[in-house]
């Protein structure tokens, strides 16, 4: 059994790796950056994911539509995980590594910014997705682990959080979703 301060102190090593690493906390600053630009521009972020990650991607929107700290006008923000007849549809019509991709082919519009979670950063329809909106010139972004392979050529901007525990990194994804719409708000409406 493991003690609570042994758990949250493995969390608190997890983040100060993250705060240590230069490349990790420009990439970051790139990712406020872009989804910036892209509200200015009227835009609209999706987010997707499966599984954990697909409730990661439903409470950033939230967070976007909403509001974090401030009463303010909502930000377009789309989770494509939410919707069970697209997802459905999609899955039995065309497979379930379509499930993302053919909305982003629907809705998505050069400008737009993506926010793909994937803890492994193998998930098929999720990488499929990134190529997809690469494609109709949205910018993406691959919110991931450290046991991913993967290169920037996958997607715009690559955070991958130092960890191979799911748990792990999806803690960190929400604490990095939670900045990211902080500063966004802020810039915005503040």
């Amino acid at each position: 059994m493991v003690d609570l301060l042994s758990y949250i102190s493995r969390y608190q090593e997890v983040l100060n790796d993250c705060l240590a690493d230069k490349k990790f906390q420009e990439t970051v600053d790139k990712v406020y950056k872009e989804l910036l630009k892209c509200f200015q521009n009227k835009g609209t972020l999706f987010l997707l994911g499966n599984g954990g990650s697909a409730a990661e991607a439903q409470h950033m929107a939230a967070e976007y539509i909403n509001k974090m700290h401030i009463d303010r006008l909502p930000m377009a923000a789309i989770a494509l995980c939410t919707d069970t007849s697209n997802l459905t549809s999609i899955g039995n019509d065309r497979g379930f590594e379509f499930v993302f991709s053919r909305q982003i082919e629907a809705l998505g519009k050069a400008g737009d910014v993506l926010f793909a979670f994937s803890t492994s950063g193998q998930s098929k329809n999720v990488l499929l997705s990134i190529e997809v909106a690469r494609v109709k010139g949205l910018i993406t972004v691959l919110f991931t682990g450290s046991q991913s392979s993967l290169t920037d050529s996958v997607a715009d901007l690559i955070i991958p959080v130092p960890s191979e525990i799911t748990p792990e990194i999806q803690t960190i994804h929400t604490i990095l979703g939670h900045y990211i719409a902080a500063r966004v708000e802020k810039a915005l409406f503040d």
